[in-house]
Parts: C-alpha cells; structure tokens; sequence
C-alpha cells in the first residue's frame, strides 16, 4: 500500500470526526432571540464562537458598543450599517439588570 493510501483513512476519520464535532456543538448551542438582525448576529458572531458567549453577557449599550467594535476589529463580518443594530439588538436582549438564563454559569460572586 502506497503511503498516499494510507493517508486516506485517516483524513476521512479527521473528516468525520470534525463534521461530528461541529454538528454536536450547533445542535447544543442556544438560539439567540428574535428580532430583526437576530439571523446577522447569529452569523457573525458564530463563525467565531457558540452563541453561550452571547447569551450570558449582560452589558449595556455602552459595553456592547464597544464589544461590537472589538469584535469587529478581530474579523468579525459585520456591514457598518448594521453595527448599530446589532448593538440594539444585544443591549434589548441582554441588558445589564436582565436576570441571567437558566442553566447559564454564574460568575464569581453571582448566584443562580
């Protein structure tokens, strides 16, 4: 057997796995709220990260501004006429004085 067929089976096992892996972690991955960027921001923000990141901040719209930017600044796609919405939509969402989602990890000197 040539060393390029055995190559083979093991990029298909990578394959596979890494197919398995990212369906798993999709499928555990908490839907963001509705509203009308929520699709943008689902897109933008999840290339990177699951949406858990997003769904146990609670910033104002000051904070999320500057998270937006951030985030934006590390290769986050997001058109400029929408940043302002996308920062709408997660200062709505998921505001400072907002009680956190069950089942979300506290922080430190928080209580679920």
């Amino acid at each position: 057997m040539s060393s390029r067929n055995r190559f083979r089976p093991r990029a298909w096992a990578s394959a596979v796995v890494w197919l398995a892996s990212s369906t798993l972690l999709q499928a555990q991955s908490p839907e963001l709220p509705t509203g009308p960027v929520q699709a943008k921001v689902r897109t933008a923000c999840t290339e990177c990260h699951d949406s858990h990141i997003i769904v146990q901040q609670r910033l104002s719209n000051k904070a999320w501004s500057r998270e937006v930017d951030k985030m934006i600044k590390w290769g986050a796609v997001v058109d400029s006429v929408d940043r302002n919405a996308f920062i709408d939509y997660l200062s709505v969402n998921f505001p400072p004085d907002k009680a956190p989602e069950p089942g979300e990890r506290a922080g430190p000197g928080k209580k679920k």
